[in-house]
């Protein structure tokens, strides 16, 4: 049994991050996010607060900062708009909120709790999800907000190269928290900008309860990033939460196993998790993930690279 009383596992993207990739100030930008993202969910934890809360802290972090595709700093669809995906799950009774192609409100994360907490649905998309962000009063954002210039530099050289967002080696830059509180509940919750250069309103794994997020008090918590296509036929995140449940499998081995199997679909990616114990995990089958947990046992650790613990 662990000794953990909570614990917090986060992750801004996985994907094509070898050691130097990034220069020296956008590592350090990309840390000091993913450190201030653990320092959100964690004051609540310590705290005695709900993991819900928690992740919910963590990811809103995470949309604000430009390091990451989600909220600001979110990849352009074709036609050079943001269009945000989230999704947020409790595990003490398995609720879920979701939201897809939102382009109007700053925190789609929040959104997703909304729709969880304030609405008889799992899950809005589009128009219909932006009209309810504005009605439940959570804050909007233009955007402008949301649309960095390095963005539209990328997509205007996928654009003149004739190319597909799918067609490069990506790097996910999905952004997502898992967490275990002190009551021994769990929660997890995913933010996305998608992948550039999407079109026909594309949607990937992220908003998708059981893709990309799930939670269940009786296995775990789990975020995943990746090629959205692959985890979605492969249900990764309900996979793992299962293969841990009911088929008693330990998370390390029910990770490998669903990650393996996604893979041979042709899918890369990776995973964090927490466990009804409160045991953290990340796996990834790329050359890095930027990624981040903290617990009560121990102190906050922040990577990026593959071959950092």
């Amino acid at each position: 049994m662990s000794s953990l009383s909570w614990s917090l596992v986060i992750h801004g993207g996985a994907g094509v991050i070898p050691r130097g990739s990034l220069d020296a100030a956008a590592d350090a930008a990309a840390r000091r996010s993913l450190a201030d993202a653990l320092d959100a969910g964690s004051a609540i934890l310590v705290a005695g607060g709900s993991a819900l809360d928690a992740v919910e802290a963590a990811v809103r972090v995470l949309e604000d900062a430009p390091s990451f595709n989600a909220g600001r700093g979110a990849v352009l669809t074709r036609e050079g708009t943001v269009e945000l995906d989230a999704a947020i799950m409790d595990g003490r009774d398995r609720r879920a909120g979701a939201v897809a192609q939102v382009t109007r409100a700053r925190h789609p994360v929040s959104v997703a709790r909304a729709v969880m907490e304030r609405s008889p649905h799992v899950m809005l998309v589009g128009r219909g999800a932006d009209i309810f962000a504005i009605g439940e009063g959570l804050e909007p954002a233009e955007q402008d907000h949301f649309i960095l210039p390095e963005r539209r530099r990328q997509l205007d050289e996928l654009l003149a190269g004739g190319g597909d967002g799918f067609d490069v080696d990506m790097k996910y830059g999905t952004v997502g928290a898992v967490a275990r509180d002190r009551d021994g509940h769990v929660a997890a919750a995913t933010s996305t900008g998608g992948v550039m250069g999407k079109r026909w309103g594309r949607v990937g794994d992220s908003p998708l309860i059981g893709a990309g997020t799930f939670a269940d008090d009786r296995a775990c918590a789990v975020s995943c990033t990746g090629s959205g296509e692959h985890f979605i036929r492969a249900g990764v995140a309900r996979e793992i939460a299962a293969r841990i449940r009911l088929a008693g499998e330990d998370p390390a081995t029910a990770t490998a196993t669903t990650m393996a199997d996604m893979a041979a679909l042709g899918g890369t990616g990776g995973v964090i998790l927490v466990d009804a114990a409160g045991d953290p995990l990340w796996q990834f089958t790329t050359a890095g993930m930027y990624r981040g947990r903290a617990t009560s046992a121990a102190g906050r650790h922040v990577a990026i690279f593959g071959d950092e613990d």
